[in-house]
């Protein structure tokens, strides 16, 4: 088997399980709110801190911008 043929197949083999799982958390109705519970979780702590993380980002950005440093000179 080629290198290219083995990775497709582990690829379908992934998708094909990925939906297995898919399907018995959908159809499982304490798993589907476990998952909806950690869904919840996850958008609720990752994303606000993702946005305050870029948005202190941009704040020293856009500090710098203002006395004419340039982005090489950021680190």
């Amino acid at each position: 088997m080629t290198r290219d043929a083995a990775r497709t197949t582990a690829n379908v083999v992934l998708v094909a399980a990925g939906l297995a799982a898919a399907y018995v958390v959908v159809t499982t109705p304490p798993l589907r709110r476990l998952a909806l519970r950690t869904a919840r979780v996850w958008f609720g702590v990752s994303v606000p801190a993702y946005l305050m993380d870029e948005t202190r980002q941009a704040w020293v950005a856009s500090d710098r911008a203002d006395r004419g440093i340039g982005p090489r000179d950021w680190n």
